[in-house]
């Protein structure tokens, strides 16, 4: 196996990444505009994202949406003082 490619199609707003170079046999959907490849041990060799710069910036979105709530929980949180 050898070091993960990563290739972007402006035009088709595509995100492809090669894990490995084996022949595709298979795939799967993972969720909506995101698919697995597989090899034809149901190994995982690539991964297609449609509608990728939508994909990406919402998941960096929401998790920066998570840290920031975790982390205001984190200074919101009520101390009892102890007798």
């Amino acid at each position: 196996m050898g070091k993960p490619k990563m290739t972007y199609f402006k035009d088709e707003d595509i995100l492809h990444l090669v894990i490995s170079d084996e022949k595709e046999s298979g795939s799967v959907e993972l969720s909506p505009n995101v698919t697995a490849e597989l090899n034809k041990d149901g190994e995982l060799i690539g991964i297609e994202i449609l509608e990728a710069s939508s994909f990406i910036r919402d998941s960096i979105l929401e998790a920066a949406q998570a840290k920031m709530l975790d982390i205001k929980g984190a200074y919101n949180k009520r101390v009892e003082p102890t007798s």
